[in-house]
Parts: structure tokens; sequence; C-alpha cells
């Protein structure tokens, strides 16, 4: 197992939970996408969150996509 994969369950949970700040984005490497989820968010009075919580599904449940971090890396569950 690769000592530096992220995890599964915490990007989820970063989605869902704070998602419009892009926070998972930025855990998993991805700057320039969660700073254009902060600014969505912001853009659209906080209607954006929504993003990050169907993102947040996404990774939690594994969907093709939602499986590697920036560098490549498959997250760990």
């Amino acid at each position: 197992m690769d000592p530096l994969a992220k995890s599964k369950l915490v990007a989820g949970l970063l989605g869902i939970f704070l998602g419009g700040f892009g926070v998972h984005r930025f855990y998993l490497g991805y700057t320039t996408i969660g700073i254009t989820q902060i600014v969505v968010t912001v853009l659209t009075c906080g209607i954006g969150s929504l993003w990050g919580l169907v993102e947040g599904i996404l990774y939690l449940t594994g969907a093709n996509g939602f499986t590697t971090d920036a560098e490549g890396r498959p997250l760990r569950d």
C-alpha cells in the first residue's frame, strides 16, 4: 500500500460537508478546481456548493474518474 495515498472516505466527507469551499479538491491536490469551486459558490450565493456535495458522494462510491488524486495515486479505502 502506498503510504502517500489519500483516503477516499476523507475526500468524500470533505466534499459533502465543505464541498462549496473546494476543501476536498485541495486535499487531493487539485488546487485550481478548488479555487474554481470557491468562486462558483460565492457567485451563486451558495447554490454552487451542490457541486461539492455531488462530488463527495462520487468519491465515496468510487465512481469512474473519482478514484485517484492529482498525482494519479489511487485513493485508499
